[in-house]
């Protein structure tokens, strides 16, 4: 029976699939949300609408609780403001000026940020893995980064929740802690079946998946028509991300999202219980009343705006008594490997992650490094792929033959877990941004163990595409993935927030995105983001937390 009402079923306790029109992709509501006044405490203001506050604001309206969403970037209209063109989406990315520095600085922008209603899931690939039972514990099995204060085993349900909400299509899932995916997996094209027969050559088992995109149906979300263009917004709303997966339900149920909105500062009183959030809209400064705050800005904007929030009882800003904010920033080493074929390819003409494995993910002794690696199909389109070639060092008259080349190229991509160094941090710079805040600086390098760990990896992605018959190779260097800067821990001087994401030293803050993740693993972390969130609201409506507000803030924690 599970079988054949695969795909059929839409999640309970999300109408999001339904509520969407059934033949505009604009997302229904937004005219007739609810707009609270200033002087209104509201029982959740959350700061941003990502992975994790979209999550949150969707289970705490629905629960009752009075939310309020402010985010930096525009409320989307994916038919309106999206464009199958790689240049004409520049929009969509958060490209504020940021110092990067350390010996090993990491390039931002659109492979790490988000900006808008919908978070960096509106131009992420798609891939969502879950992570490991060993992501949670890898001091203890493997003596390097940090244990989490929680398990895999208290995120498991939530992980089976979120995959039925996005949906999550892919073949059954041997790896971790063996699974299956609500929706079966999608097609793929010539140039995942080469990675695919390359990868079976050299002794490496792959699967097709997982990603949240829907195959078939899903209410009034479309089945994905393959146009390739999941990294500039999907336009047919197939795609997962927050701004349909969970924003539709949320407004339903009384939420309202004030786009547009830039949190400069959160605003505590003398006993260090916060009040508020200060924010600029149109150029002009506003206070929202808040009887609590969910910070949820990620793992640049989150400890950024913690730092800033300096006063009375936080001289170092909000959460930092232990000097721990900002501290413990990770990004995952994805070297990227494309293979030459004579026949014609078209890696476009599907998601971008179609084929993948995780069998390098563990600790493996015979390797000369912790940890490991996943690998999954990488489809750039052509402006992307000129960043191959050109970091390849071919120029001129070989830049424009390997371009007119395009359709016969494939390529591969790792992930390598780089281990959390407390050195590898954001700290706020002397220079500050149109809206009065200091610049981020985030410093950057690598230990031994995470070279050791991205040269093994580039050359089995080498070793699969030589297997499959490759004439040609490119390769590239670079970073993906930001998590950690407010990690989750045991105490003040680990960590910035504990199990319950409540910051250290306040009563009702709370931080619900990446930047909690105390180590990075080797998948991609959207997924993970979204299941804390969907934790952390089933635990605001279980526990005491201190609340002396009379909405359903103060109802939920008696």
């Amino acid at each position: 029976m599970k079988d054949l009402l695969k795909g059929s079923v839409l999640p309970r306790d999300n109408d999001s699939a339904r509520l969407l029109h059934p033949t505009r992709r604009d997302i229904p509501g937004r005219d007739r949300m609810r707009r609270f006044a200033h002087d209104d405490e509201v029982d959740m203001l959350v700061i941003g609408c990502g992975a994790g506050g979209g999550v949150l604001a969707q289970r705490l309206a629905r629960a009752g609780w009075r939310v309020c969403v402010l985010e930096r970037g525009p409320f989307w209209d994916p038919e309106a403001d999206w464009v199958s063109d790689e240049a004409g989406s520049a929009h969509i990315y958060w490209n504020d000026v940021r110092i990067v520095g350390g010996k090993d600085p990491v390039q931002m922008g659109k492979n790490n940020s988000g900006h808008g209603v919908g978070g960096s899931m509106v131009h992420y690939a798609g891939y969502t893995p879950r992570f490991h039972p060993s992501d949670f514990e890898t001091q203890t099995r493997d003596g390097v980064g940090t244990d989490w204060p929680i398990t895999y085993r208290d995120l498991r349900e939530h992980y089976a929740r979120v995959e039925r909400e996005l949906p999550v299509a892919g073949q059954d899932w041997p790896w971790g802690d063996p699974h299956s995916y609500p929706h079966s997996p999608h097609p793929v094209c010539g140039a995942a079946e080469r990675a695919w027969h390359g990868a079976i050559q050299h002794g490496i088992e792959m699967r097709v998946g997982p990603v949240g995109i829907a195959n078939g149906v899903f209410g009034n979300r479309p089945h994905c028509i393959y146009r390739g263009f999941c990294l500039q917004g999907c336009k047919v709303n197939a795609k997962a991300s927050p701004l349909v997966t969970h924003v539709p339900d949320a407004l339903e149920h009384g939420a309202e999202i004030r786009a547009d909105c830039m949190v400069v500062r959160i605003e505590a009183d003398a006993s260090g219980k916060a009040t508020g959030v200060t924010y600029i809209h149109d150029g002009k400064e506003c206070f929202q009343r808040a009887a609590a705050i969910a910070v949820c800005g990620y793992s640049i904007e989150s400890p950024r705006l913690l730092l800033h929030s300096s006063g009375p009882g936080f001289p170092n800003g909000i959460g930092n008594a232990g000097d721990q904010v900002g501290r413990y920033l990770m990004v995952q080493g994805a070297p990227q490997v494309a293979g030459r074929f004579p026949e014609l390819l078209r890696m476009y003409k599907a998601p971008p992650p179609e084929v993948s494995s995780e069998q390098f993910y563990e600790t493996d002794p015979s390797r000369d490094f912790a940890r490991g690696f996943s690998i999954q199909t990488i489809s750039p389109l052509p402006i992307g792929w000129a960043e191959h070639v050109l970091a390849d060092g071919h120029r001129g008259a070989a830049l424009r033959e390997y371009m007119r080349d395009y359709n016969h190229w494939a390529v591969l991509g790792a992930l390598s877990e780089l281990l959390p160094q407390p050195e590898n941090r954001v700290t706020l710079a002397g220079e500050t941004d149109q809206f009065g805040m200091p610049l981020v600086r985030f410093d950057y390098t690598q230990c031994e163990n995470d070279r050791r760990n991205i040269a093994f990896a580039k050359q089995t992605l080498h070793d699969i595409w030589e297997s499959a018959g490759a004439q040609d190779v490119l390769t590239i260097d670079r970073y993906a993935h930001l998590v950690g800067g407010c990690r989750m821990g045991t105490s003040p001087d680990n960590s910035v927030v504990g199990a319950d994401h409540r910051v250290w030293g306040t009563d009702n803050v709370f931080v619900a995105d990446g930047s909690v993740m105390p180590t990075q693993g080797s998948a991609n972390p959207a997924l993970t983001i979204m299941v804390l969130a969907s934790r952390l609201a089933e635990l605001l409506g279980r526990k005491q937390l201190g609340a002396t507000h009379k909405g359903a803030y103060a109802r939920a924690v008696r």
